[in-house]
């Protein structure tokens, strides 16, 4: 084996020659044909643009991984260690071939490619376990659609939807290679395949020298993270030369696979189309494939959502003028006589019960009928949801090749962190073998230790929630004194503002502003206290770190929420008696809800918040990579090929991290938790949503296929923690929806007077029935107004609640009306509650998780593959025995003449 070093300009005629004879790797083939040069393009051609290739030198062997470095201060001691450690990668069986910095655009990079040879992959591959083809599939496919048709603008071509042909696979194994599909070792192994295998050496090979045992001295990780290595990464691919991903070329045989990625998914004009998410798995992996695939899935799911939501909210505009609640108080007869209670203490005057008219306006568009049946209709989309999602996540593990591609087999791949951090080693009594492990004692230490972060950070939340609570309660009173009685016309905008809108609104600002804040530093945290557990695998790693991120997020983005949907106005008292957030000692009295309900400052807070976050995620994933590669000065595309070689092109390209995936989910899953827990207060959000992932589909592909440096191919057959998320998320969604229904909209309290205490059997005279009377000569003197604009015209006040009047032998305790209320709320939430988790049951045990064709598939697919393999077998057994039978004495033979007709019946 041979290590070249050197420019490019002083390769060899040996070497042009060897470059025009070999012939460019189809890499998306898998086939194991090879393409033939591409017409007018000369050995001289070749010799100016090889650097735009991902071969070596020779043209031949394949570029499956590069390392770039730079020399610095430290150059000695990170010379040692890529000495070592490209020695022991040259021992593994590795190739190895470095560019000179001189050949680079900054002159200061050096770049070391890295090839697999066929030993090295076959090798790995049967460690590993990996999947490879041994027989071109015989299974009919699905019969035609009906209407099929319909769905033809919205398909992509069939190349690209369907890049290889169905192939029965099985694990490989290095001495059986004749029963597999090889027909050309050098493509048998997709480049996904290959570059997975070279990172697992590379996480693996030591750098400390031969004789020496320091096994903190491990992996390519620990040597990009001590800066000996700047980066490691695979290449993007690219079919010819002379190919652009970002534009057709006139020859058809350009169109790699990262061009029709690029072509038929990356580009925003694509957005009505379908993806290929067959290209996707194939040139990405399976672990990015279900992600794209669960949010195609989501964003189609969406559609019905933000239909029946539309439509909810086009029915809430059509019965705009129908609503006599509240043109009982705008009317200047009744809501303009009615005089109100102050809302707080010394600053808040009375106020005419008709300055709230525009609110209660508001808040019909989504407090009416239609929001009942909106709330259950979600209580069974969500389950729908999860269930077909179910189906087509064990539709892909088939297509997929991952039904038997059980975590288990993840075990084997320890994480390199773990090898290093544990060095005391136990017997492995399943496999025989001594294995790290991490002791009980250092395991519940460590456990204990990020409990109690979490649980610090999640106060921090909860406090910080506290004080937004305060700043209302203290700014309403500024927003009082500020904004006077609209009815004097003294300002026009407070004719439009009222103080509860105005501190509603700052309040979910100032919220969301530290929602961002907390978020940004517990990220940091989580990712700290999940590397202190030293968890075992990657998997078991992306668990833990996604349950503790969902936990504080969960609390971070909702709990603003839950307090303005089920505490504020709740625990107000009345008039002579009112309650203190601290006690009566403080003058922050608790908050009541406007005349119209809760329900419309509910709405704001969502609104906000949730429109908010996709804002500055979209911000975040479009714009910053495009500052980010304009400040560094890559000019990929603005350089002659020739002279911009295609490591350097993929080196200016943003790293994907491991946990890059994970962001994405959360991202997604906070959304579903928005438009499933708090939606009865807000109809729209389910198409809010949709618009958001339509845009979020293709920002993500782009960012996949342009920014992005290739991220390293892994497996998944589902999306993993995040359905258990979801599914305690759709759970409690019920529950949650039921309960702004009942305690945060006025829905229950309309119906009980509609058809129990009217008397004309209609909405009129609402108003009036639902505030209590209170006199104003027993207000306490704290909570008189200092502006007594009022000018004793009325000697009574009202009040949102249902007490008996003054004068009355039960005054200002709860009447009839409020029990036979709070009982139909708890009616309503029961029945609710139960017609919705019974449907759910119901759907869910009529839906099973996997499709009756698909078991089938999966039963003939395993049968014919033990019949392939037992002939095979077979086979083998019997030429053996022909060999043996040929080569055996004539004494014996003449012995046993029979003897391998026998065998061979038997066989």
């Amino acid at each position: 084996m041979r290590r070249i070093t050197g420019k490019a300009k002083d390769e060899t005629l040996i070497e042009l020659q060897n470059a025009s004879d070999s012939q460019v790797t189809d890499e998306s083939s898998g086939n194991g044909l090879k393409e033939a040069p591409l017409p007018g393009h000369t050995e001289t051609d070749k010799l100016h643009s090889n650097k735009d290739t991902v071969f070596f030198r020779d043209g031949v062997r394949r570029i499956d991984f590069v390392l770039s470095y730079v020399d610095d201060k430290d150059g000695e001691k990170k010379q040692e260690r890529r000495r070592e450690f490209e020695a022991n990668l040259e021992k593994a069986g590795l190739e190895l071939e470095t560019e000179d910095k001189s050949d680079s655009k900054d002159q200061k990079t050096y770049f070391l490619k890295i090839h697999a040879p066929w030993d090295v992959l076959a090798t790995y591959a049967d460690v590993l376990k990996i999947k490879v083809p041994f027989k071109e599939s015989d299974i009919p496919h699905g019969q035609d659609v009906p209407l099929e048709w319909l769905s033809h603008p919205f398909r992509l071509p069939d190349h690209v939807m369907h890049p290889q042909p169905d192939y029965f696979t099985y694990p490989f194994d290095k001495t059986k290679t004749d029963f597999f599909l090889i027909s050309d070792k050098d493509t048998f192994f997709p480049p996904s395949t290959r570059n997975r295998i070279v990172f697992y050496i590379l996480a693996r090979c030591p750098y400390y020298k031969e004789g020496r045992k320091d096994r903190g001295k491990t992996g390519i990780k620990r040597l990009l993270s001590n800066g000996t290595y700047t980066a490691a990464f695979p290449l993007h691919d690219v079919r010819h030369i002379q190919c652009r991903y970002w534009k057709k070329a006139r020859n058809a045989e350009c169109e790699s696979e990262r061009y029709n990625l690029y072509e038929h998914w990356a580009r925003f004009l694509c957005f009505y189309k379908e993806q290929p998410l067959n290209l996707i798995r194939k040139y990405y992996g399976e672990k990015i494939g279900i992600y794209f695939a669960w949010l195609g899935f989501y964003t189609e799911m969406l559609f019905f959502a933000a239909v029946m939501g539309l439509i909810c909210f086009t029915y809430g505009v059509l019965s705009y003028d129908d609503n006599i609640s509240s043109q009982e108080i705008c009317h200047p007869k009744i809501g303009g006589r009615i005089v109100m209670c102050p809302l707080c203490d010394k600053k808040c005057p009375f106020w005419k019960l008709n300055s709230t008219c525009l609110s209660s306006w508001q808040s019909h568009l989504f407090d009416n009928e239609g929001t009942v049946f909106f709330a259950i209709f979600m209580g069974i989309w969500v389950t729908l949801f999860l269930e077909f999602w179910k189906r087509r996540q064990a539709r892909l593990e088939y297509e997929w090749d991952l039904v038997d591609f059980e975590e288990e087999q993840q075990q084997l791949q320890i994480r390199p962190e773990f090898e290093i951090r544990c060095t005391n080693r136990r017997l492995n009594k399943i496999t025989k073998e001594m294995e790290p492990y991490l002791p009980v004692t250092s395991k519940c230490a460590r456990f204990c230790l990020s409990a109690a972060t979490v649980i610090f950070w999640i106060s921090l939340i909860v406090a910080c929630i506290i004080g937004v609570i305060a700043y209302r309660l203290a700014v309403y009173a500024a927003f009082a004194s500020i904004i006077k009685d609209p009815m004097r016309k003294i300002q026009l905008v407070g004719r439009f503002i009222t103080p509860q809108l105005a501190t509603s609104v700052t309040a979910s600002c100032i919220n969301f502003v530290i929602i961002m804040i907390l978020n940004f530093f517990y990220e940091r945290v989580a990712i700290w206290i999940t590397d202190l557990e030293i968890p075992k695998t990657h998997l078991e790693y992306e668990n833990r770190l996604t349950m503790k991120m969902f936990l504080f997020q969960f609390v971070n983005y909702y709990s603003s929420c839950f307090y303005v949907a089920f505490f504020k106005g709740k625990f107000v008292g009345y008039p002579g008696d009112y309650s203190y957030m601290f006690g009566n000692w403080s003058n922050l009295r608790n908050e009541e809800c406007d005349p119209g309900g809760c329900l419309i400052e509910l709405t704001t807070q969502l609104v906000i918040v949730m429109t908010g976050k996709q804002l500055c995620g979209n911000i975040q994933e479009a714009l910053l990579p495009l500052i980010r590669n304009w400040w560094s000065g890559r000019r990929g595309r603005h350089n002659p090929e020739n002279h911009y070689s295609r490591w350097e092109q993929d080196h200016v390209l943003q790293n994907f991290s491991q946990l890059g995936l994970f962001y994405e989910y959360l991202e997604m899953v906070v959304q579903f938790g928005f438009i499933t827990l708090f939606v009865a207060s807000f109809p729209l959000a389910p198409l809010l949503a949709l618009f958001n992932n339509i845009l979020e589909i293709r920002v993500d592909a782009w960012k996949f296929t342009t920014q992005f440096k290739r991220p390293m191919a892994s497996k998944a057959r589902n999306i993993g923690a995040w359905q258990e998320i979801l599914n305690a998320v759709a759970i409690l969604s019920v529950v949650t929806n039921a309960f702004i229904m009942a305690f945060t909209s006025d829905m229950i309290p309309r119906m009980v007077y509609l058809y129990a205490y009217s008397k004309e059997s209609s909405m009129r005279g609402y108003v009036n029935n639902s505030l209590s009377i209170y006199d104003i000569s027993q207000i306490p003197e704290r909570n008189m107004p200092e502006d007594n604009w009022f000018d004793n015209a009325t000697s009574t006040c009202r009040y949102r609640d249902y007490r008996y009047p003054p004068g009355h032998q039960r005054e200002y305790t709860h009447t009839m009306q409020f029990w036979h209320i709070l009982a139909a709320k708890m009616a309503f939430i029961i029945i609710m509650e139960h017609v919705v988790f019974v449907v759910k049951f119901f759907v869910a045990w009529m839906i099973p998780d996997v499709p009756s064709d698909v078991k089938a598939r999966i039963k003939r697919e395993r049968y014919l593959i033990q019949e392939y393999l037992h002939n095979y077998e077979v086979e083998q057994l019997k030429l053996q025995l022909s060999a043996s039978f040929i080569t055996e004495p004539q004494s014996e033979m003449t012995l046993t003449p029979d003897k391998h007709e026998v065998l061979s019946e038997c066989l």
